[in-house]
């Protein structure tokens, strides 16, 4: 089996980060999301993976490389224009060949992976096997409904009157039968070939088509909310790692990785936090749920459950908590105000707060 990870989107509810870096390269305790999703795939025993890429490809390709530090293969496919999930399946024929393939949105984010499902589409090869979860508001999501037996009868996207709560989450499963669905759809309402057309063509032609329940932690990572909550539930998962400098003077608390290169002077950090290599910490406190990118530096400050990108600085900041900091990027102090502040701020960009 094959996989062909979709890494082209432009990512317009991430910005102003998408202005600057591709939204797939976004880190998750401090490791971007397409890596976590390369490592999902690499856990399914796959390892010749296409990645289809937009214009922001040679900066995803710089990240990737061939693959191998990965344990994986790595084939990069140009997308000009978007033009759906069916049309990335068609611009990668020449890749997929005839095999069997999983189909993986690169900024969804499934940490207790699909390996139960990958087994389940080997054991019976249905002409296509999508991954749908339980969610409490299905209307913003293309929705399964469901036979008896777990065969998908009807795929609908977005309902307004939802028949059934299982929303499609990003990971399909396909034989080669997909090709012939793909050729046969035709663009949707918004000048797009869409996977679940595609889908449903093979449900309507009769084909065996099953749906595999994940029931585990998933988070489309589009938006900065999500990108914070779902950088605290991987920390969750951090076991104590101290490589770097931690002087006499600071207190590690709980689960804490500080990376090679890293020095804590004079502070306190409270687990779970990852501290970036090459990264300086002084006479500062931070709090849980806090990734440190490499090469920052972090003085006179306290952050609590937030996001630093590589090279960003903080200096002189109480109160810094829910933010998500650009590469490169310099939070200073100004005039005193309030106790606490929520910052977004984009690579390269300096900003000035309430000392």
């Amino acid at each position: 089996m094959k996989a062909l990870v979709l890494a082209g989107g432009s990512g317009t509810r991430l910005r102003p980060f998408s202005y600057s870096m591709p939204k797939q390269l976004i880190p998750i305790a401090n490791t971007p999301v397409l890596v976590h999703v390369l490592k999902g795939v690499r856990d399914l025993g796959v390892t010749d993976v296409g990645v289809i890429v937009g214009n922001r490809g040679p900066e995803i390709e710089a990240v990737l490389g061939d693959g191998s530090r990965f344990g994986l293969r790595i084939t990069c496919i140009p997308q000009d224009v978007p033009g759906g999930l069916a049309h990335t399946v068609s611009l990668a024929r020449g890749f997929l060949g005839d095999d069997d393939f999983v189909m993986y949105l690169g900024d969804n984010m499934l940490p207790d992976g699909v390996v139960g499902i990958a087994e389940e589409f080997a054991r019976h090869r249905p002409a296509a096997q999508v991954v749908v979860c339980k969610v409490p508001d299905p209307r913003s999501f293309g929705v399964a409904e469901l036979g008896p037996g777990g065969e998908v009868l009807r795929l609908v996207e977005k309902p307004e009157q939802p028949r059934s709560d299982l929303a499609l989450i990003g990971v399909y499963f396909f034989t080669s039968a997909i090709h012939e669905a793909v050729a046969a759809i035709e663009p949707s309402a918004r000048g797009e070939l869409e996977i679940t057309d595609a889908v449903q063509w093979l449900v309507s032609s009769g084909a065996d088509v099953r749906a595999g329940r994940y029931d585990g932690y998933w988070k489309d990572t589009g938006q900065v909310e999500d990108v914070l909550e779902c950088n605290s539930r991987l920390l969750d998962g951090l076991s104590r790692r101290v490589d770097g400098r931690v002087d006499t003077g600071s207190v590690l608390v709980g689960k804490v990785v500080v990376e090679e290169g890293a020095r804590v002077l004079r502070s306190r950090i409270e687990g779970p936090v990852i501290i970036g290599a090459g990264t300086v910490v002084e006479e500062s406190h931070i709090g849980p749920y806090t990734s440190i990118g490499r090469d920052c530096l972090v003085t006179g400050s306290r952050l609590e459950g937030s996001i630093a990108l590589d090279e960003a600085s903080v200096t002189g900041v109480h109160g810094l908590r829910d933010s998500l900091i650009g590469r490169a990027a310099s939070v200073g102090t100004t005039v005193r105000g309030t106790d606490h502040h929520c910052l977004v701020v984009g690579d390269h960009t300096r900003v000035e707060v309430a000392a």
